[in-house]
C-alpha cells in the first residue's frame, strides 16, 4: 500500500476537522447548484441566504463554520437552495442535531442477537451479512463466507476490508467506484456519530493510501448505503467468470445503527 508524505509512523494521516465540519460540505454543495445552474461560479451566497429568509451575513458565517440554531424551516429550504439529494438533506439534519439522535446498538452491549442471525441462516443460497455503524461484521451466512471468506476473520470490517485490503481491487470491478462509495459512506457515517473513534481510524487508514485520498480530495461525495446498488465481482474461487450483483440494506427498527445487506446475483 502507497502511503503519502502527510502519514505519521503508525501509516496514518491525519484528519483535519476542517474536512470533516459542515462548512466544508456547503461550500461544496453551493459550487456544484452553480455548475447544476450553468453559472460558470458557485451560487453566490446572497442567493442561497435569500432563499432561505436570512441575510448574506447569517450564511457567511455558517460557511466560516458557525453553528446557529437551525430548525426545520431553515434546514429545509436551505436544502432547497442547495439542490441536495436526498442523503445530502439527511447530513445536513445530522449535522444540525449533533449527530444521530438514537444511539446504535452493539453487540458489546450485550444486545440479543440471536434473531437477527436466525435471519441470516434463513437464506440459505444469497450472502447476506449484518454490520454494525462502524461496518464491523456481526454475523453472516454460508453463502457469505464462501463469497467472501474475510468476514470469517476476526474484527472484519467492511469499509476496511474495501479501502484497504489488495484482494478487494482484485474482486471488486472498477475498484475507484466501490471506493468513492465506501468514503462517502463513511463521511454520512460520521455525522451520524460524530467523533465515532472506528470511523476515524478507518478514514485516517484509508487516506494513507494515495488513491483513496485522491478520491477524498475530488470533492465531498455522501452516500448513506448502497441499497440498490449494481455492481460486478470477480470471485475466481466461486465463479469462473465476473458475475453482476445488486445490494439490498435493511435497517432493523429495534436494533438502531444496525444494517442487513442482502447480495443478489443477477446473472442466473
Amino acid at each position: 500500500m502507497q502511503h503519502d508524505n502527510s502519514a505519521d509512523r503508525t501509516g496514518l494521516v491525519e484528519l483535519p476537522e476542517e474536512a470533516l465540519s459542515l462548512a466544508v460540505l456547503l461550500r461544496a454543495w453551493r459550487a456544484r447548484a452553480g455548475h447544476k445552474m450553468n453559472l460558470g461560479k458557485p451560487l453566490p451566497q446572497v442567493e442561497v441566504a435569500a432563499e432561505v429568509g436570512m441575510s448574506e451575513r447569517w450564511y457567511r458565517n455558517l460557511e466560516r463554520g458557525a453553528i446557529p440554531r437551525l430548525d426545520a424551516r431553515t434546514l429545509n429550504a436551505l436544502a432547497n437552495a442547495l439542490q441536495l439529494c436526498a442523503d445530502e438533506r439527511a447530513t445536513l439534519f445530522l449535522y444540525a442535531a449533533g449527530g444521530e439522535p438514537f444511539p446504535a446498538v452493539s453487540a458489546m452491549d450485550g444486545v440479543d442477537l440471536a434473531p437477527l442471525h436466525r435471519l441470516l441462516d434463513l437464506q440459505p443460497t444469497q450472502p447476506v451479512y449484518l454490520t454494525d455503524n462502524a461496518w464491523n461484521v456481526l454475523g453472516h451466512n454460508t453463502a457469505m463466507a464462501e463469497w467472501f471468506p474475510w468476514v470469517r476473520v476476526p474484527g472484519a470490517n467492511l469499509i476496511r476490508w474495501g479501502l484497504t485490503d489488495p484482494e478487494a481491487r482484485e474482486q471488486l470491478a472498477d475498484w475507484p467506484r466501490h471506493a468513492r462509495a465506501y468514503l462517502a459512506m463513511l463521511r454520512y457515517g460520521m455525522a451520524q456519530y460524530p467523533g465515532h473513534p472506528e470511523l476515524r481510524d478507518i478514514l485516517r487508514t484509508a487516506l494513507a493510501d494515495l488513491e483513496c485520498r485522491r478520491i477524498w480530495d475530488a470533492g465531498p461525495v455522501i452516500i448513506a448505503n448502497r441499497d440498490g446498488h449494481t455492481f460486478r465481482l470477480t470471485l475466481p474461487r466461486f465463479a469462473p467468470h465476473s458475475i453482476d450483483v445488486v445490494t439490498h440494506v435493511l435497517h432493523p427498527v429495534g436494533y438502531p445503527g444496525l444494517r442487513l445487506t442482502f447480495i443478489n446475483r443477477q446473472d442466473g
